[in-house]
């Protein structure tokens, strides 16, 4: 039974997927959705593990988690503009979730303390964990300016800022480091580089291994 608007229930059928339908159906779905996003990233990050070592993970994760998070800014930017934002107070409307997940400090702010050239975009000096933090805060806010209908520009602001504080109470609760505390990461553009010079190799099991011929296994490897 599932809800189908106006407070009532249907009965659907439920499917059993097969790992490659599920693959399928990640890849081709829309990535501003929280459950398709965390798809795509699993799955990206399982295929290309086998072409990449096990040293290179945690850059791939990075790099996926950044892309999507580049998704969700433009989202919640279209969000917001139809919220009642204008143009010209994007940058405020954007600052206002960055001082409620960081104690009150805007994107200028953050770099200062971090370290961080003002030239640079501050989501590409980001961890995973302080990805994902910014992730959750631009999802939920999009979703809470759709939910509610907000149609004004001062809401729409209070509301980003309302839940930066939300997710931020979350974070102090379970007790990790603060995202102003968290060192920058080296520059995004660094670990793409060094992603783009890492060979990529074909794992094989003893099963598929065993019905190609010697030579032709080398040539999978370059």
């Amino acid at each position: 039974m599932v809800e189908v608007g106006s407070h009532t229930r249907r009965e659907v059928n439920d499917y059993h997927l097969s790992r490659f339908a599920c693959y399928l159906i990640a890849q081709n779905g829309d990535p501003r959705k929280p459950e398709i996003a965390q798809a795509q990233k699993y799955f990206a990050v399982q295929t290309r593990k086998q072409e990449l070592s096990e040293g290179n993970a945690a850059d791939l994760e990075r790099l996926e988690l950044r892309k999507q998070a580049s998704v969700e800014f433009k989202a919640l930017s279209g969000a917001a503009r139809d919220a009642g934002v204008q143009n010209k107070m994007f940058g405020i409307f954007h600052d206002a979730g960055y001082k409620g997940l960081y104690g009150g400090l805007g994107v200028d702010a953050i770099k200062a303390r971090k370290g961080i050239d003002p030239k640079e975009q501050l989501m590409d000096r980001m961890n995973t964990t302080e990805l994902a933090a910014n992730q959750f805060r631009m999802t939920h806010t999009r979703e809470k300016l759709k939910l509610e209908k907000i149609k004004n520009q001062r809401d729409a602001m209070e509301t980003h800022e309302m839940v930066g504080r939300e997710v931020r109470a979350a974070i102090a609760k379970i007790g990790v480091a603060m995202p102003e505390n968290i060192s920058p990461a080296e520059p995004i553009k660094n670990v793409e580089k060094r992603l783009k010079k890492t060979k990529p190799q074909v794992i094989l099991d003893e099963k598929h291994s065993g019905l190609l011929p010697a030579n032709s296994l080398k040539s999978l490897e370059s």
